[in-house]
């Protein structure tokens, strides 16, 4: 069932988006979801702890507070909210969602996955593309949506299956669904995994490395990454 929730508005796209890269420090959080420890005074969440998506009723899908602990910023939330419903036809999947905060250093853990029906957030790492930062100060910077830009792209995505090629080998497609990563399938923006976003290259570099504008994560995320977000869920990035 679809998390309830009031009318977001989309503002203005503003930006633009490039896949294989170079750049990371402390170890990553092989997908631990964090949840609520304690049951709410009220009758919205009667769990005493964080449990399985499987194991909580419909009632509490429809009234399970989203992002309990605020991790995720909520302008980036509130836009992808908003692109569930905007791009309701490509995205067919609404179980779960992932979130990208380019705002974030490259370092930090600023890929979340986002459980529509329990609220829990899970926290990973993934890379920026080598052209939206020049410098390697381990910000995106610029955003486009060019061939051979190798910068990242901004907006809504939609997951398009369990991939493999040849230099990256298993990949996760994604199809841009806004003027701002349209050409995403065309140069090839992908989810793989790269050694330059293992955590011990970032606990040697202190932060990650930079791709060609794919979302590269740590081979150890990858294999359940893959699996989870199949085809017809949302990636919504955003800076």
């Amino acid at each position: 069932m679809r998390l309830a929730r009031r009318g977001f508005i989309l503002g203005g796209a503003a930006l633009l988006s490039g896949c294989a890269s170079t750049a990371a420090t402390r170890p990553t959080a092989t997908f631990a979801p964090v949840g609520p420890q304690a049951a709410a005074p009220t009758p919205r969440i009667t769990v005493a702890q964080a449990v399985e998506p499987e194991a909580i009723t419909a009632h509490l899908n429809s009234t399970r507070v989203l992002d309990p602990r605020g991790q995720v910023r909520p302008e980036l939330m509130e836009r992808a909210l908003a692109a569930l419903d905007i791009h309701g036809r490509r995205i067919t999947k609404r179980d779960r969602m992932y979130l990208v905060d380019f705002t974030k250093f490259s370092g930090d853990e600023r890929l979340y996955e986002v459980d529509l029906e329990g609220g829990e957030i899970v926290l990973l790492r993934t890379s920026h593309g080598r052209g939206s930062d020049p410098d390697h100060s381990g910000y995106a910077r610029s955003f486009s949506n060019v061939p051979d830009s190798y910068k990242s792209s901004v907006g809504a995505y939609a997951t398009a299956g369990a991939g493999w090629g040849s230099q990256q080998g298993p990949n996760v497609l994604l199809d841009g669904l806004e003027y701002t990563n349209n050409l995403a399938r065309e140069r090839a923006i992908i989810v793989h995994g790269a050694d330059y976003a293992d955590p011990d290259f970032l606990a040697r570099e202190g932060k990650l490395g930079r791709s060609y504008g794919c979302f590269s994560v740590a081979h150890t995320d990858l294999p359940r990454l893959r699996e989870r977000m199949g085809e017809g869920r949302l990636l919504f990035a955003w800076a």
